[in-house]
C-alpha cells in the first residue's frame, strides 16, 4: 500500500521547488499561479488548490488548479471564510461535519486552509481540498504555513 498521505509529502523539496519558481520573479500574483500549480501537481491525494483574496472584506476567487469554485466567500463564512476571519489555519477532516461548509466540489471530503497575512495585515487564504477524509494532519499545516510564508516573503501584492 502506497502512503497518500503527509508522510510521503517533502516539504523540504516542495519549498526548493517553490523558491526555484519565483525567485526571479518579482510579480506576486504570477508566483501565486505557480505556487498552486507546484502543490496540485506534488500533494498526493488532493483534488483542488487555490488563493482567495482579501477585497472589501470578501475572499474573491484569485488562481487555482482544479474544478471551477465559488467566486466570493464572505469573511467567517466556511472553512476559508474562517481562516481568514480567525487568522489561523483550518484542518478540517471531514468538511461534512464543518458548521457551514460550502461545497463548490461535491468529491471534497477534507480541507486545509491558511491564512496568508504579511505583517499585520490579511492578504487571503490558501486553500487545499481533498477527496479523502482525513487527508491533511498537523505535519501538512507546518509544512504548508512555511511555504506560504516562503511565498509572502518574496512580494506582497
Amino acid at each position: 500500500m502506497t502512503d497518500t498521505g503527509s508522510a510521503a509529502v517533502d516539504y523540504a523539496l516542495l519549498e526548493r521547488q517553490l523558491e526555484g519558481l519565483i525567485a526571479d520573479e518579482p510579480d506576486f500574483m504570477a508566483n501565486a499561479a505557480n505556487f498552486a500549480a507546484l502543490l496540485f501537481h506534488e500533494l498526493p491525494d488532493v483534488n483542488w488548490v487555490g488563493f482567495y483574496w482579501l477585497r472589501d472584506d470578501v475572499l474573491v476567487l484569485g488562481s487555482f488548479q482544479g474544478l471551477p469554485a465559488c467566486t466570493r466567500i464572505p469573511m467567517g463564512r466556511g472553512v476559508c471564510g474562517t481562516a481568514a476571519a480567525q487568522r489561523e489555519t483550518q484542518l478540517v477532516d471531514d468538511v461534512h461535519a464543518f458548521p457551514g461548509h460550502i461545497a463548490c466540489d461535491a468529491a471534497s471530503e477534507s480541507e486545509i486552509v491558511v491564512p496568508l497575512v504579511a505583517g499585520d495585515r490579511l492578504l487571503g487564504v490558501l486553500d487545499i481540498d481533498s477527496p479523502r477524509r482525513a487527508r491533511f494532519d498537523a505535519r501538512d499545516r507546518d509544512g504548508l504555513e512555511a511555504l506560504a510564508q516562503r511565498l509572502l516573503a518574496r512580494a506582497t501584492p
